[in-house]
């Protein structure tokens, strides 16, 4: 909601994960982000310290952390949130793509590429797979290199390992790729 020609304030919550505290960021048209520990740096300070002219409003992202606790509680597999993604046609098709991608499962940068019609677009693919203001909900983690190995993810890859071995991904502790 807009008044006098002013934006709404960004509203935030910390919220306590597995990963370590998560950052809940929404606007008046839905999720905007979702900071990961390790993410925080390149916003805030922290979670205690949003951005100026954030307001902290727990209630207003109630069901936003109910959702994501379902989701580390093992009783989600699929997220129901009004999101306000933002990008360009082919940053908001890449994350489109990450929703199709199953719980439990992970595909290449070069599957999202044909799927997209875009065969040889995995860099663009993984460029704008590293923008995804909203992992956990849109599945970013899911997404692997063509070789099966566990390539960047902006929470770590410890974050993208646990994200996997928690949806069932068998990722061998020694092994950085998932193919052998």
């Amino acid at each position: 909601m807009k008044t006098q020609g002013t934006a709404a304030p960004l509203l935030w919550t910390p919220m306590p994960s597995p990963l370590g505290t998560l950052l809940l960021v929404a606007g008046s048209d839905g999720l905007r982000r979702i900071l990961l520990p390790g993410q925080y740096d390149a916003v805030t300070p922290g979670p205690g310290s949003p951005e100026p002219g954030w307001r902290r409003d727990d209630a207003a992202l109630a069901a936003v952390r109910g959702q994501i606790e379902e989701y580390f509680s093992g009783a989600r597999r699929v997220f129901d949130l009004p999101l306000a993604t933002q990008g360009t046609p082919f940053q908001l098709a890449v994350l489109r793509a990450l929703t199709e991608i199953p719980y439990g499962t992970t595909q290449t940068y070069a599957d999202i590429a044909r799927r997209l019609g875009q065969p040889t677009a995995s860099r663009a693919v993984g460029a704008a797979n590293g923008r995804n203001p909203l992992a956990i909900v849109l599945p970013c983690h899911r997404v692997i290199g063509s070789d099966g190995s566990l390539t960047g993810y902006a929470g770590g890859l410890a974050a993208k390992r646990w994200l996997l071995r928690h949806e069932g991904v068998v990722i061998p502790e020694d092994q950085p790729s998932l193919f052998g």
